[in-house]
């Protein structure tokens, strides 16, 4: 039987509190990973170490840090060291606030660079090290469909994350001789905070309810569903295994089938 199996792996994984995050993090505790949760937020991240505590019998750890600042941002590093060298490193942020592009202010630009790009690059950089000491590595980056398909209303996003998939596959060719492996994931509507969130904005220029506007958001998908967090922690999980060894450099759609392009 092929099995996913993660046991005496060490899994750094960012925004993991709630969203996303928490679902990556929870599978990989439940396909035997050790954890490091990291969050703003230290109550929420209680709740999620707790959470994940009931399904999988792993060490999970948490670090409350703000991705945007420098200071919380090195801070993070040396707890990161404190614990061990990652073998895995799954990095995702909240998204920067919707809106248009004649809307946003350059300080609004500023900002999503300091909260997409800007700890990614810092925080690879610091952990890459210890995965080549380790001649081991799974670098897993989180993006979004709208870096292959602009979305209405959420101008910096489509923007700024486009600069993820230049460091996915830029690190795959100079990581890979290293044993590690670099890949990105683009996520469709998972339903998440963030999603709400959206969904809301959206509700509110168009006149709509908020079910209204999330059943909008629910049409285009061939599967006729928004996502599952979970959902997005299954091929986290694959992407980390040895099954995924030879994928490298790749950037992969989750969404349902909503994409419409080819390439």
């Amino acid at each position: 039987m092929i099995k996913i199996d993660l046991s005496n792996r060490l899994a750094f994984t960012t925004a993991s509190s709630k969203g996303i995050g928490f679902g990556v993090a929870k599978v990989l505790a439940m396909a035997g990973a050790d954890v490091i949760l990291l969050s703003r937020n230290e109550e929420n991240l209680k709740k999620a170490r707790d959470k994940i505590k009931e399904v999988a019998n792993v060490d999970v750890s948490y670090i409350v840090a703000d991705l945007t600042k420098r200071e919380d941002l090195e801070k993070a590093v040396k707890e990161v060291e404190n614990i061990g060298d990652p073998d895995i490193f799954f990095y995702s942020t909240g998204g920067p606030k919707p809106g248009y592009f004649m809307e946003m202010e350059m300080s609004d630009w500023e900002e999503a660079v300091k909260l997409l790009l800007y700890p990614a690059v810092y925080l690879t950089r610091k952990l890459v090290p210890g995965m080549e000491r380790k001649g081991f590595g799974r670098i897993i980056y989180l993006t979004s469909v709208a870096i292959k398909e602009p979305i209405p209303n959420i101008a910096l996003s489509n923007v700024v994350r486009i600069s993820l998939a230049g460091l996915v596959r830029t690190l795959a060719k100079e990581l890979g001789p290293k044993g590690i492996t670099v890949n990105g994931i683009m996520p469709g509507i998972i339903q998440t905070d963030r999603v709400i969130q959206l969904a809301k904005d959206r509700a509110q220029r168009e006149g709509k309810t908020l079910e209204e506007a999330l059943e909008e958001y629910a049409k285009p998908i061939p599967l006729g569903r928004l996502g599952k967090p979970e959902e997005i922690g299954y091929l986290v999980a694959f992407l980390a295994s040895d099954l995924g060894s030879y994928i490298n450099g790749a950037m992969i759609p989750v969404d349902g089938g909503r994409l419409n392009s080819v390439f």
